[in-house]
């Protein structure tokens, strides 16, 4: 099967979109398919060996800043989109988080009679909430226009589903992530890195993931000021400066990956998530696979992840005295605390992306079926 990947962000960038869009291309690349990716160019250019270590050959689209986020590049109009499908002769159009980029694929698909697959990872009605305080509705709108022009839409968590069904997107099914659960594994617990952290025995709290607004990382706050409680924080973004004074004693890290970020994970003893915009939350099962317990917000994609007072902790959002007090039971009950962190590495241990990856291309394939039978007919 011949895969053009369109996708809103890849790496070298650090998030969700792009994470889950190398991973795709490694297991379509693993099972013996053809994928391409498109996507914006980054902030360093496209010289050689930009994409070195991609699993498939990258094209890169001009792109811009987005105003007040750096870290986030816009596609600039451009004619590469259509000619990579093109040039690619693709069976399929995977559309990841379609926005910008994805909207000129989805075009492009449609002119060339090529099924897309549009998979769904942004909280766009969040974020205008977060970034605007309206324009809900309006991105709603783009939303289901977007959407409704795919042969598909992949959802990753089912209150994702149901937000999409409710604001009248058809033909949704449900595409959960995956995790690594040999990088990511309890065993990777570091002592000395523990007491570089936390010198004086301090429990330790961690968040993972950017640094913006909608994340709300500023909710740790009263953790901060828990006894014997140390709050490290891990990643970057625009809000990184006005943390240092909300978080009074946090530990900031700055972006990790990869195996550093494992060991980081694995030697937290609760793991804290903030925000309640997420689709999915990635950072929340690479924790549970490192055996550390929860506690997140009860929305969004964490409804999916986290069992209630089994593998973690789920509080209403937005409640800083929440967070806090779910940290502090459970920096109370070590026995809870591991109770917790081991039915949480069981509960992963099958959602490999092996596992994901091989759902996805049995959603490619229906595609494909239903477009042949429609041609039939």
């Amino acid at each position: 099967m011949r895969v053009v990947i369109v996708t809103e962000s890849f790496p070298p960038d650090v998030n969700g979109v792009a994470h889950c869009a190398l991973q795709t291309a490694r297991h379509l690349v693993d099972r013996g398919h053809s994928p391409l990716v498109v996507a914006p160019a980054t902030a360093a250019g496209t010289g050689p060996g930009a994409d070195a270590l991609a699993p498939c050959p990258v094209i890169r689209v001009p792109s811009l800043p987005l105003p007040g986020y750096p870290q986030v590049r816009v596609a600039l109009p451009s004619r590469r989109v259509a000619a990579a499908i093109v040039e690619h002769r693709a069976d399929v159009v995977h559309l990841a988080s379609p926005f910008v980029l994805g909207v000129r694929g989805m075009a492009a698909a449609a002119r060339l009679g090529i099924p897309a697959v549009a998979v769904y990872q942004t909280d766009l009605a969040g974020y205008a909430r977060t970034y605007m305080g309206a324009g809900e509705a309006a991105a709603w709108r783009r939303i289901r226009s977007v959407h409704s022009a795919a042969d598909l839409t992949l959802a990753p968590s089912s209150p994702a589903l149901r937000d999409l069904e409710a604001h009248g997107v058809p033909r949704v099914r449900l595409w959960p992530r995956g995790v690594d659960t040999a990088r990511f594994r309890p065993e990777l617990r570091d002592e000395a890195l523990r007491r570089e952290l936390a010198p004086n025995g301090e429990l330790i709290v961690g968040y993972v993931g950017r640094l913006a607004p909608e994340k709300q990382v500023e909710l740790l706050a009263g953790v901060c000021a828990l006894d014997g409680v140390r709050v490290v924080v891990v990643g970057d973004g625009p809000s990184r400066p006005s943390l240092d004074q909300a978080l009074p004693g946090a530990v900031f890290l700055g972006r990790r990956t990869g195996d550093e970020l494992a060991r980081i994970f694995a030697s937290l003893d609760v793991f804290a998530h903030t925000g309640p915009f997420e689709t999915f939350c990635q950072t929340v099962q690479e924790a549970m696979a490192s055996g550390v317990p929860v506690v997140a917000p009860a929305a969004g994609g964490p409804l999916d992840l986290v069992a209630h007072g089994r593998t973690g902790l789920l509080v209403p959002p937005r409640d800083p005295d929440a967070v806090r007090d779910a940290v502090w039971s459970l920096a109370a009950d070590p026995g809870l605390r591991t109770a917790f962190g081991t039915a949480a590495r069981a509960t992963v241990e099958g959602r490999t992306w092996a596992a994901v990856g091989d759902q996805l291309i049995g959603h490619y394939a229906n595609v494909l079926a239903e477009r042949r039978t429609v041609v039939a007919a």
